[in-house]
């Protein structure tokens, strides 16, 4: 489906971002596994070619400009074109709304928000000026990596689902400016993932709760109509759909993959 293609992955060397990459290079595209720590995006990459996939790692920080543009001018250098930009990277810490300190709260903006702001602005200014993708009018994808935080705000994550509804407004706007040079751009929200940042997370609201960590997990559960936690790769097969040509016709939207523990 993506056998030729070029892409990227934001914080994709672990959890959500590292199962795009995989699956990414599983349909065939390049991936360029892009992460805060050298050493994990590496063991990203060891993980793509032991299952036969093409990729390259490459360290960067999505609150630095200057990052990004490195990382894009090496893409470049190579390729001479990105065809899907997935702005993965995030972070999320918790505390009941009238403890948040100032440190939170620009924590989060600057990874979910600003990130992402960067990460999209910096290659959509060349993607627009690449040739459309053979067999396309399309010259390219931007990817946004949400969260159900984002349409539905959860009680100690105020200022991570304020961070996530901010990707959501600058998906639809960058969607309408960029939709004439022939660039999508979506979201993507995942529920309750089983993921490392899950771990962290439920061991924190069972402590700000006074419960037990299994407590918090099942009470994820009982949100879930589906019954279980989500997986990484539950939201890698989403990211692929977006990224192959069945969705050429869509923009500006985000995708719920939660189980149904929120339904719009």
């Amino acid at each position: 489906m993506l056998k030729g293609k070029v892409a990227v992955v934001t914080g994709a060397g672990s959890g959500i971002g590292r199962a795009i990459a995989k699956r990414l290079a599983r349909e065939g595209a390049k991936v360029w596994v892009s992460d805060l720590r050298p050493e994990a995006a590496e063991a990203a990459v060891e993980s793509i070619r032991a299952a036969g996939g093409e990729a390259a790692a490459f360290a960067a920080d999505v609150t630095q400009r200057g990052d990004l543009e490195a990382l894009a001018d090496a893409i470049y250098a190579e390729a001479g074109r990105a065809d899907v930009v997935v702005a993965n990277a995030g972070v999320s810490t918790m505390r009941p709304f009238l403890e948040l300190t100032d440190e939170d709260w620009d924590f989060n903006f600057h990874v979910n928000a600003k990130g992402t702001f960067y990460t999209l602005q910096t290659f959509a200014r060349r993607m627009k000026d690449q040739p459309p993708v053979a067999g396309s009018e399309l010259r390219g994808k931007l990817i946004a990596i949400a969260s159900m935080a984002a349409r539905q705000a959860a009680p100690l994550l105020a200022h991570y689902s304020a961070s996530k509804f901010a990707v959501l407004g600058l998906v639809q706007a960058a969607a309408k400016e960029l939709a004439p040079h022939k660039l999508t751009v979506n979201a993507v929200n995942p529920g309750f993932v089983k993921t490392s940042m899950q771990e962290r997370e439920v061991q924190w609201e069972a402590e700000l709760r006074g419960i037990t960590p299994e407590e918090v997990t099942q009470d994820y559960l009982r949100q879930t109509p589906l019954g279980r936690l989500e997986r990484p790769e539950d939201v890698a097969g989403v990211v692929a759909f977006l990224a192959g040509p069945d969705a050429d016709f869509i923009t500006g939207e985000a995708i719920e993959v939660n189980g149904g523990a929120w339904i719009f």
